[in-house]
């Protein structure tokens, strides 16, 4: 049996991430009560129906004070053999009220005495506990509707039984470091094309980019020492049963070194590791 409970901040998307799961085949339950969700995972594993091979489970703010009891929850789930992962939704206060503010929908813990920042100020510090032990962190500040959807899919939906799901992002430091990541690496040190007036307005995916970098002695000894890096610990974070690796690579403004660094990266690791995703959260 696999399981995956979708859990986050109000707002952050986690309906979209149930809706994508359903669509692909999965026995999906939103808000179910802790006890409840206890009982029906014991009750389809020992049935064995194929309908709950697969099963997407939210829960939230709402469910308090269920909610305190899921880390335990999930302990006892993977005891019993169970493929038990929990995806975590987040994104920045100010997203948050703009959402609400936008749609006009009540958020879960708002009252007469409680303001909607209270509010959700409230949700992540009750959520703690939570974002501490998900297998993947979704920050969806910056990501539409279509691209949460397609990220879910990828990263959740199609992967492997007992496969790691690795991803590789680039970003610009200007924006900020991504909240997703498990590994950070700053490659703001290295020749910038942004200084070259004909590379300029291209992006790392770009040839000319791509020739200019690759003719660089220090990018290479750069990707050489992270591929290494990698090629080291990726295998440490399989046997420690990860679901998900999540690699961010940084330059300045996310548009030539980081873009570059991140494809070569995949493209040389993915012999070895599977299939390995991209994402560049600058480009268009």
């Amino acid at each position: 049996m696999r399981l995956v409970i979708i859990s986050g901040l109000s707002g952050s998307g986690k309906s979209v991430a149930l809706n994508v799961l359903e669509d692909a085949g999965f026995y999906c339950i939103d808000n179910i009560p802790v006890g409840p969700l206890r009982s029906f995972v014991k009750e389809s594993q020992s049935d064995q129906a194929p309908d709950y091979d697969q099963v997407g489970v939210g829960l939230d703010a709402r469910n308090l004070p269920d909610i305190a009891q899921l880390p335990e929850l999930i302990d006892e789930f993977r005891k019993t053999g169970a493929s038990c992962e929990v995806i975590f939704l987040q994104a920045e206060n100010d997203v948050l009220l703009l959402r609400f503010s936008e749609t006009r929908r009540r958020h879960p813990l708002t009252s007469d005495v409680v303001s909607l920042p209270e509010a959700i100020a409230k949700e992540r510090e009750l959520l703690g506990p939570i974002i501490d032990m998900a297998d993947l962190i979704i920050d969806t500040s910056s990501t539409t509707v279509n691209d949460l959807r397609d990220l879910v899919r990828d990263r959740v939906k199609n992967r492997g039984q007992d496969a790691l799901s690795i991803l590789i992002e680039s970003f610009g430091y200007k924006h900020g470091l991504p909240a997703d990541a498990d590994f950070v690496f700053d490659v703001r040190c290295l020749p910038n094309p942004y200084w070259e007036p004909e590379l300029r307005p291209m992006n790392g995916k770009a040839k000319p980019v791509r020739d200019f970098l690759s003719a660089q002695a220090q990018v290479q000894e750069m990707v050489d020492d992270i591929e290494g890096f990698l090629n080291h610990w990726i295998p440490r974070y399989k046997n420690f049963q990860r679901s998900y690796l999540t690699i961010a690579i940084g330059c300045t403004g996310g548009q030539h070194r980081s873009v570059y660094i991140a494809e070569a990266l995949a493209e040389r690791l993915m012999a070895a590791h599977g299939p390995i995703q991209t994402r560049h959260h600058e480009l268009p």
